[in-house]
């Protein structure tokens, strides 16, 4: 596995070793004392699968306060524009995003840390998109910021008139009017 560093810390790109042959393909697609030695000691405690045709937009979101979470992601099938969001006030890359395409061919994942929110656009007709979390999933903790934040002007490469989100996602603040943001002086992994 090679563990590539983004222009954010702590956002971390893997790329694992595959090993094809005439039958198809292996890859280690996780290890727990590799990831602990390269990125840092953490515990994944819930895995979660999501299925999107093309043109979805999934997010920004993330988790409040004590149920933030840091989330390794990777795509089972077709491909995604994978976005991670520094949301951490008083972070010198605050309100900066990594955009990393993720699919079935290049089988990379991304570590987003807590105090991110993340999204993707899918980009093939179908998407299995698979999430290990380090906290459980709590819906009354639930947070987003707007898709299409004029100040993080992020592009989904999906035009606009064909962008699905739902309900949910369509009505999240910009980052500027958000009401929840993680202080980058704060240890959210205490």
């Amino acid at each position: 596995m090679e563990y590539i560093k983004t222009e954010i810390d702590g956002v971390v790109i893997l790329e694992p070793r595959v090993f094809n042959d005439e039958r198809g393909y292996f890859l280690e697609a996780f290890s727990q004392q590799n990831f602990d030695e390269n990125i840092f000691p953490l515990r994944f405690v819930q895995d979660n699968e999501s299925k999107s045709t093309y043109g979805v937009v999934r997010g920004l979101h993330f988790q409040k306060g004590e149920h933030s979470q840091g989330k390794l992601v990777r795509v089972v099938k077709g491909a995604v524009l994978d976005v991670a969001v520094d949301i951490r006030k008083g972070s010198p890359t605050f309100g900066k995003y990594v955009a990393v395409e993720l699919s079935d061919i290049n089988h990379r994942m991304l570590f987003i840390p807590r105090g991110f929110a993340h999204g993707f656009s899918v980009l093939t007709p179908e998407v299995l998109f698979q999430y290990k979390c380090d906290n459980y999933y709590c819906r009354e903790s639930e947070g987003g910021i707007a898709w299409d934040d004029a100040q993080l002007a992020i592009d989904w490469r999906i035009p606009r008139n064909e962008i699905v989100l739902s309900p949910k996602d369509a009505s999240h603040k910009s980052l500027a009017q958000s009401d929840y943001l993680f202080d980058y002086n704060e240890d959210l992994y205490k």
